[in-house]
């Protein structure tokens, strides 16, 4: 029997990642002053969107991974593609649209400061269920999707789109991943009643793997908002409790009809929870069967390992569920699932682009194995 097949689809953009001068922490009121000029290094182009750093990741890791993007027909389009390609991944599955802009993103990540993202959603906006090929859907074991909140189709109307893309996936038998993306209250996505939209849309979820915050958002914008008072400016993550915080809005998960939840709370790691056996036998993709006994009503906060410098955060949220998803792809324990998605994440923050510091599984194992330390409990 060969390798598990998957599909990453949704959101993919180019993104652009200019690289700050000098390795000093400073405030970000230092750095960005109105009227100043502020001295930069050169930037770098990579891919961007969860078709890219999730899919290519997985591919990197070792899946058999397919991806299934919409771009323009413009140069940053043609970038996109060409990085594809040096990845080898074949663009037969994308889609290039001649009236849409390409989607980009102007990351801005200051040594010691969470990035800051000026984002254009391009193409991704003209993103239907249609577009997805089912034929080859239903060739996959999993179908990961990423960032409805930054694809306008996906999140207009209810998330009706969203919804009716979940429920064509879930009918072909495949199991289904979600990711979500963050957003401002006052914009379009964020006026939508994002609660609403997933007590529907969870339960054609089998893999739930969003930040802490964007589930906050969408779950209890009150609580979010006394978070943001309570970091006062910092990250967030930073100033979370576990059980307080973070534990409540896996409840409302389960309750919707979750199977298996992993939430990304940044530098400090995963939170890890699932539901009964009974549910996880409902999984997709023939995965329920091989995982419903050993990852049955597990919870666990998994911390991360232990890194030198910093370099930037983009895709390691991106790059941390590939490896997840790689790694319940080939069978591994749910703990060793765990470690290889903290670990992967870990190295990625160790470089600029999402993608660069992706070792295949069987290397970050190695890593691991050598001794690598997890972050202590405190540690930022």
């Amino acid at each position: 029997m060969g390798r598990k097949k998957a599909i990453a689809a949704g959101h993919i953009c180019l993104d652009i990642t200019p690289a700050f001068s000098g390795k000093e922490e400073r405030e970000i009121t230092d750095i960005f002053v109105p009227g100043q000029l502020v001295a930069m290094e050169q930037a770098k182009v990579s891919l961007g969107g969860a078709v890219s750093n999730t899919g290519v990741g997985m591919k990197l890791l070792g899946a058999d991974a397919t991806l299934m993007g919409m771009t323009g027909a413009d140069a940053f389009g043609q970038i996109i593609m060409n990085e594809l390609e040096k990845y080898g991944v074949s663009g037969d599955s994308m889609i290039v649209r001649e009236d849409c802009g390409t989607s980009y993103s102007v990351i801005l990540a200051p040594p010691g400061i969470d990035r800051i993202v000026l984002h254009h959603t391009g193409a991704n906006d003209a993103f239907l269920p249609e577009d997805i090929d089912l034929e080859k859907v239903e060739k996959a074991s999993l179908f990961h999707f990423g960032y409805p909140p930054l694809m306008k189709k996906m999140y207009g109307d209810g998330g009706k789109e969203f919804i009716r893309l979940l429920k064509m996936v879930h009918e072909t038998g495949t199991a289904v991943s979600v990711d979500m993306a963050m957003f401002e209250e006052h914009t379009e996505a964020g006026k939508q009643d994002w609660n609403a939209i997933l007590k529907e849309a969870v339960p054609y979820i089998d893999f739930f793997v969003p930040s802490v915050e964007e589930l906050c958002l969408m779950l209890d914008r009150e609580r979010y908002r006394e978070w943001k008072k309570r970091a006062g400016g910092h990250d967030v993550t930073k100033f979370l409790d576990i059980e307080k915080d973070v534990k409540p809005l896996s409840d409302t998960l389960l309750s919707y009809g979750a199977k298996v939840i992993l939430i990304k709370c940044g530098a400090p790691g995963l939170y890890f929870r699932t539901a009964d056996r009974e549910r996880l036998l409902k999984i997709g993709g023939g995965i329920g069967a091989e995982i419903a006994d050993t990852w049955a009503d597990r919870e666990c906060f998994e911390r991360s390992y232990f890194v030198e410098k910093v370099v930037s955060g983009t895709g390691a949220g991106d790059t941390t569920i590939a490896a997840f998803l790689a790694a319940v792809l080939e069978g591994k324990s749910w703990q060793d699932a765990l470690h290889l998605a903290t670990a992967t994440g870990a190295l990625c923050v160790q470089t600029y682009d999402a993608l660069g510091g992706i070792l295949p599984l069987e290397e970050v194992q190695k890593l691991i194995d050598s001794g690598w330390e997890k972050q202590k409990q405190g540690d930022k």
